[in-house]
């Protein structure tokens, strides 16, 4: 099974996003814009796994403190476009143990600096525009172990367990 842990974003952060991929559209961008259902931001990416059951018992060992999530810029790695969340040291803190935790566990997770982001657009083409960035903001009060599958050739991702 193909795992993640992420923050969901609400359907106003969601609207928000969906607005600055039209904007992109409107541009002449053209790639891989990520689906509505599948906008997150990913915490800790695990990838393939057994050890799902595992996940879970360290998510519920480590307490999430309510944070605020808004958006900073607009950009791209390489050809992935993307919206910058605000540095935030409580989620940077939780990030940092919640990997080192599942590390110590003998579960493989991405250990790469944390750059909290949300993905608009993967293989991004066109010319490199600029995007507004949305005004709206969240309180993360809960994060969520994801799978990622591919049905019909679309990925999809679904929450399997949440704690907060």
């Amino acid at each position: 099974m193909r795992l993640f842990i992420a923050v969901c974003l609400d359907d106003k952060m969601k609207k928000a996003l969906v607005d600055t991929m039209h904007d992109l559209k409107a541009q002449g961008t053209t790639g891989s814009f990520v689906p509505v259902r599948n906008l997150h931001m990913t915490l800790a990416f695990i990838g393939e796994t057994k050890e799902a059951e595992a996940v879970k018992r360290i998510m519920q060992e480590i307490p999430v403190e309510k944070a605020r999530l808004s958006f900073s810029e607009f950009g791209y790695f390489g050809d992935v476009a993307y919206i910058g969340v605000k540095g935030n040291q409580k989620l940077k803190k939780y990030v940092s143990v919640l990997r080192n935790t599942l590390k110590e566990s003998g579960i493989p997770c991405d250990m790469d600096k944390f750059t909290p982001h949300v993905t608009l657009v993967r293989k991004a083409k066109g010319r490199r525009v600029s995007a507004a960035v949305p005004k709206e903001e969240m309180t993360i009060s809960r994060v969520s172990l994801m799978k990622s599958q591919v049905k019909d050739g679309k990925t999809e991702y679904t929450e399997i367990f949440s704690v907060g």
